[in-house]
């Protein structure tokens, strides 16, 4: 195996886009996004994480008791990161009610949308595409003089019509689409 360090890549800037659910979504790094994909603005410093999470069943032999299998019997992924720029996608997207500046807290169970989250790094694109994505959790918002207004969430990745939770495309150049 021989070393690659221009394979090494780092999330050094990007963005994150959300579109109504049904949304025709990318299909590579490429293409320009569609028009009703819109920017939630500025992402906290820490960034965007993602987490798979997998559970097994553990198959025993009745002979001895080895484990001889296990079984994938669960699988998620979910993206989380917190938004600090407060704009109608932001509101919009942890409240869940938003209308022309106003907020009405609900407590209504937020919809299913389309999630885009872009990476840049060495005038490379990377795009991951969740055709179905919900937030799942909020943290709190920290309303302080010294920091920004967060809005902490975590989306959950469902499948689409063809078993696909999130795709992720290879890198592109990023002036030849977003």
């Amino acid at each position: 195996m021989s070393l690659d360090a221009s394979k090494v890549e780092v999330a050094v800037t990007g963005a994150v886009y959300l579109a109504p659910l049904g949304t025709t979504g990318p299909t590579d790094s490429e293409i320009a996004l569609n028009a009703a994909f819109k920017a939630v603005g500025y992402i906290s410093e820490d960034g965007i994480t993602e987490t798979p999470e997998e559970d097994t069943t553990e198959i025993r032999a009745w002979q001895n008791g080895d484990i001889v299998r296990r079984v994938l019997s669960s699988h998620e992924i979910q993206y989380q990161f917190t938004m600090i720029e407060t704009n109608e996608v932001t509101l919009e997207a942890y409240y869940g009610n938003y209308d022309a500046g106003d907020v009405v807290v609900t407590g209504e169970q937020l919809p299913r949308q389309a999630l885009v989250i872009e990476t840049i790094d060495d005038g490379k694109i990377r795009r991951r595409f969740a055709p179905v994505a919900q937030v799942v959790e909020r943290g709190e918002v920290q309303l302080t003089n010294d920091e920004a207004t967060g809005f902490e969430v975590t989306f959950t990745c469902y499948p689409d019509t063809n078993g696909g939770k999130v795709y992720i495309f290879a890198p592109a150049d990023v002036g030849s689409g977003s």
